[in-house]
């Protein structure tokens, strides 16, 4: 009970943050009864929306955005409001009077919602601590004592619920929360079988809530079950049940990436499952090239390469198979560090093999060009599975105009193809390849394929401006690059099949130059182009062409020609220039006398001047 005092103190700095509330009167709000006598039911009997209440404030204070700290002084403040609206409070100030809810006093739902608070409050401080314990392995002492605190709770809500004035939706919604956190308990005690038990429990009674009910009640039990099923799946593979892999990896597959409390442990069992497989493997060949594999984690990287691009094949939708990709490149660059690590030390050794092997790089300089050629390559497939999905959206956005938000651009695929030639630039450039022919001519000619298409859009995006000669001389590069493909494919066509079909790229050009010289025709053939004199171009503002009728369209634009601004520079008078000619005719007195008056001063008017004498 101190703990939890401690939590509910811990909360009162995160209080600060809904101190409105008290001033809104939301507090009263929150603390009046949350449901009253069920359909049904007795008149007198009791009802609580569990699910409902737990997952609308987890929803708005912090599990959102996965602040458990937040969600537990919530806890703590409405469990202290609660207290006090219920006089139920545990002592004063001073002195600690603890008080338990029991069936006689049971005459208020929220004497029900008391409890149903302390659970959570015990289970989001166990959530915090679970986060934190991954940096502090000894708070997860602490995690396990908080969640038996938040099992005890449930269990005394599920004993309050027996009641006879409690009615059987609440008891059943009772017990399948208690089931669930015992689940949670197990869990993390890693007892699978006992957990699995409480799961199946849980799942089975909200299973039986969702057909009870209609389907907008239902949805929120759905929810709690699908949450659940992977747990379950997890319990029974850990108790031996193989098939359950599969499951969980179809589960995975499905949501791009598990989440909440599996996450963590079924992305430790794949690697673990891995792990035990690496242990037998010491080699990996790559263009004819035996290379020993040392480390770890390239290993396990390179065994789960091909599961990983499995799961992209059967991906359902764009967004999944895009997690997916991010996900085996994450880990690919994490292999590609381990092994730079390992180079650094190795350089000078490095240094001498170049030499005394006539050029043949070392075998782990090999395996990092390995690592490199599959991350490049995956970042190629990638932009070229989004480039795939934007032309779809191109294409029905030609068909369909559809207003509102902002639509794909020609534009986008440029810049995407633009990355992917950078990457092919930098596959030429990978150790221990520049000498292999046959490398280098595959990336030449899948080089030539994307420049093709890369031409082909620029081309569409000139078209869309009504650059006419410019587009033109587009497609004829995009069918010059598209011949030389063709023409040296050769013995290349098996590593060009997953690359875009060229042929179709001729057939869609052919029709795009007919579209447009057509285009081209009418364009200039258009009265309204030649007749309007909006189309005259003189540059002049409209201060200058007041007599002139025109509808000119740039006068709605930004940027209207009014004036000529800033305006021309016009000639002025200069300031007038005044010469005094008369001082070369003006005679000046005569000043001998006072000059001769100034030499004759010496010591003598000196010294009278000393004394006060005048002359």
């Amino acid at each position: 009970m101190a703990a939890e005092r401690q939590g509910g103190g811990g909360g009162r700095g995160a209080g600060a943050e809904e101190s409105k509330d008290h001033k809104d009167g939301k507090d009263n709000k929150e603390n009046e009864r949350p449901a009253g006598p069920q359909p049904g039911g007795l008149g007198d009997s009791l009802g609580l929306e569990i699910l409902q209440i737990v997952k609308e404030s987890q929803q708005q204070h912090g599990l959102r955005h996965g602040d458990f700290q937040r969600y537990r002084g919530y806890c703590s403040r409405r469990l202290r409001r609660l207290r006090k609206t219920l006089n139920f409070k545990m002592g004063n100030r001073h002195k600690f009077t603890g008080k338990k809810v029991t069936e006689e006093i049971l005459s208020d739902n929220r004497y029900l919602l008391l409890i149903l608070m302390d659970a959570e409050r015990a289970w989001s401080y166990a959530m915090q601590l679970k986060q934190e314990a991954n940096t502090e392995p000894r708070k997860r002492f602490h995690l396990l004592s908080r969640l038996r605190k938040a099992v005890k709770h449930a269990e005394e809500l599920e004993r309050l619920c027996e009641s006879n004035r409690v009615d059987a939706k609440t008891k059943l919604e009772a017990q399948a929360y208690m089931a669930y956190l015992t689940g949670m308990l197990r869990f993390e005690h890693q007892e699978w079988k006992a957990a699995m038990e409480a799961f199946n429990k849980c799942k089975t009674i909200y299973e039986k809530l969702a057909n009870a009910f209609t389907e907008e009640q239902a949805v929120l039990y759905n929810q709690r079950v699908e949450e659940i099923s992977p747990n379950i799946r997890y319990c029974a593979y850990n108790i031996g049940d193989q098939s359950a892999m599969n499951e969980l990896m179809q589960m995975r597959l499905r949501s791009g990436g598990t989440e909440g409390l599996l996450a963590e442990k079924l992305e430790a069992l794949i690697t673990q499952t891995r792990a035990k497989q690496a242990a037998t493997m010491s080699e990996v060949e790559w263009r004819g090239r035996t290379v020993p594999v040392k480390i770890d984690k390239v290993r396990i990287f390179l065994l789960g390469l091909a599961d990983n691009e499995a799961a992209i094949a059967q991906a359902e939708n764009e967004e999944t198979k895009e997690r997916l990709f991010e996900s085996l490149l994450s880990e690919c660059r994490d292999a590609i560090q381990a092994v730079r690590e390992e180079l650094k030390p190795d350089q000078k050794q490095r240094e001498h093999s170049l030499e005394n092997d006539s050029g043949k790089v070392s075998n782990i300089q090999y395996l990092h060009s390995y690592l490199t050629y599959i991350k490049l390559s995956t970042a190629i497939k990638r932009n070229e599975s989004m480039a795939k999905s934007l032309q779809k959206a191109l294409l029905q956005q030609q068909r369909s105009d559809e207003d509102g938000k902002r639509s794909p651009r020609p534009q986008d695929l440029i810049r995407l193809y633009d990355i992917i030639l950078q990457n092919l630039v930098e596959l030429t450039q990978l150790p221990g390849l520049e000498e292999d022919k046959n490398f280098q001519k595959e990336i030449g000619l899948k080089t030539l394929v994307y420049k093709a298409y890369r031409c082909f859009f620029i081309a569409q995006s000139y078209v869309l401006v009504k650059k006419w000669s410019e587009a033109l001389v587009l497609y004829e590069r995009v069918l010059k690059y598209a011949r030389e493909v063709q023409s040296g494919a050769g013995a290349h066509r098996n590593s060009l099949k997953e690359l875009p079909d060229v042929q179709d790229l001729i057939t869609q050009v052919n029709a795009e130059k007919y579209s447009l010289q057509a285009a081209a025709i009418l364009d200039a053939n258009d009265p309204h182009e030649t007749e309007s004199p909006s189309q005259v171009k003189d540059g002049k503002p409209l201060s200058e062409r007041f007599e002139t009728f025109c509808l000119d369209p740039s006068l709605v634009s930004k940027q209207v020609s009014l004036v000529h601004f800033p305006p021309g520079f016009q000639p002025i008078p200069c300031k007038p220039l005044f010469f005094d000619l008369a001082l070369n005719h003006v005679a000046f007195p005569p000043l001998e006398d006072k000059v001769e008056q100034k030499a004759k001063s010496g010591l003598t008017g000196y010294i009278k001047g000393i004394f006060g004498f005048k002359s």
